[in-house]
């Protein structure tokens, strides 16, 4: 890729819509007490910017990028360090993704995950599963308060 095109590339990525449902499944989330943070393997300047235009400033906590680290997720670190940015242990965490290798890098550094089952996306069969599965963030969400509860 050109220099332009990279840069093409990362407005595209900022401006990125989210989902119809995920604010009002974060809400709910947050509303019962849970803690929202996002770990990115983006930059954090990409990923203040993706958040911001989703409109989502509001409900997370911390915007944690992998790239401070310098180790991108899969890797453990990313998992362990934003488990100490946030004052916790790795296990206390729950990771919600809809990627199947951040559910497993997850899982290998200890997290607990949940799966975001969109169109087109599949878990990899080979590699441990995430203890909840959701069609939607709004599934997700539900199921993560009946196991939470």
């Amino acid at each position: 890729l050109t220099p332009d095109d990279r840069e093409a590339l990362g407005q595209a990525m900022r401006q990125l819509p989210p989902h119809p449902e995920v604010r009002e499944a974060l809400m709910q989330l947050r509303n019962a007490g849970f803690r929202l943070a996002t770990l990115t393997n983006s930059t954090a300047t990409v990923a203040e910017a993706q958040i911001a235009n989703a409109g989502l400033n509001d409900l997370f906590e911390q915007l944690l990028s992998a790239d401070t680290v310098r180790r991108l997720k899969p890797a453990a670190e990313p998992y362990r360090w934003a488990a100490q940015q946030l004052g916790v242990e790795t296990g206390d965490i729950r990771l919600v993704a809809a990627h199947a290798w951040d559910i497993a890098g997850a899982i290998r550094a200890g997290c607990a995950t949940a799966f975001v089952s969109r169109p087109g996306k599949m878990l990899d069969p080979l590699a441990p599963s995430p203890d909840i599965v959701g069609a939607n963030l709004t599934e997700v969400a539900n199921l993560i308060l009946e196991a939470e509860q």
